[in-house]
């Protein structure tokens, strides 16, 4: 790993460590998959709709993202702050680049391992029918992709605040914007008075709009190019960011 990704790879394993090392990861992974369960199988009534695929799992993991996400994402450089350990960060032999790309990686590794964690729910559907599993698979992508973009938002925030619980508020609120710009609510409200490129424009900036296209089996290059842009530009802003507080 070190040897793959040089220096990225040396954060990115420590960082990966820290989580297993600690109650932090599993608490995560058992609550991500315990709301899963019950947004699927409860409020996305998956028994009761008497169709093979997982529509009634996907569906909530915007709404699912937009909490577990922040949580884990708070600490990523508001805790480094509050410690101190960050100007000890610095003066190791690394570029600012390689430690934000390094710990967000981890985060993002850890937030997958939670996903594919939840794989039993693929075995019941395929076990209770026969479903399109190339568009489940691509639903999984999508949604790996959307947390991603999450975790880059919540870096940026942590980078600006020493409080953990302000970063989680701030990312939070950033997230649910960039989710609810794409929900019939927020564009009905517009299309009654804006031109309709306005509109389109707002769709086109939501995580729902992009990951809904995904999760419907559609590998389109332009949601791809999306969220790697929303996570480039976010981690962008982190490094900057944290380039400002050294030096302050």
């Amino acid at each position: 790993m070190d040897s793959l990704f040089g220096k990225t790879g040396i954060i990115f394993k420590r960082e990966l460590m820290a989580y297993f090392s600690t109650p932090l990861a599993y608490v995560f992974i058992v609550i991500f998959l315990v709301m899963n369960g019950i947004f699927t199988f409860d409020l996305g009534g998956f028994f009761i709709r008497g169709q093979a695929d997982l529509q009634p799992f996907f569906n909530f993991h915007p709404w699912l993202y937009l909490f577990m996400i922040p949580a884990l994402a708070m600490g990523l450089w508001s805790d480094e702050r509050k410690t101190g350990t960050i100007e000890l960060l610095m003066t190791l032999p690394i570029k600012l680049r390689d430690a934000v790309l390094g710990k967000f990686l981890a985060a993002w590794v850890l937030s997958g391992v939670a996903l594919l964690l939840t794989f039993p729910i693929w075995i019941t559907v395929n076990y209770l029918g026969n479903p399109d599993n190339g568009v489940i698979l691509a639903a999984y992508i999508g949604s790996w992709l959307m947390a991603g973009g999450f975790l880059a938002i919540g870096s940026c925030m942590s980078a600006m605040t020493r409080n953990a619980v302000i970063a989680f508020i701030l990312t939070v609120a950033i997230c649910f914007a960039f989710v609810a710009s794409g929900s019939a609510i927020v564009l009905n409200a517009f299309s009654g008075w804006a031109p309709e490129f306005l509109t389109n424009a707002i769709a086109s900036l939501s995580f729902l709009t992009h990951f809904d296209a995904i999760s419907k089996g559609v590998l389109d290059i332009r949601d791809m190019l999306f969220f790697a842009a929303v996570i480039g530009a976010w981690l962008v802003a982190s490094a900057i960011v944290i380039e400002i507080k050294k030096a302050n």
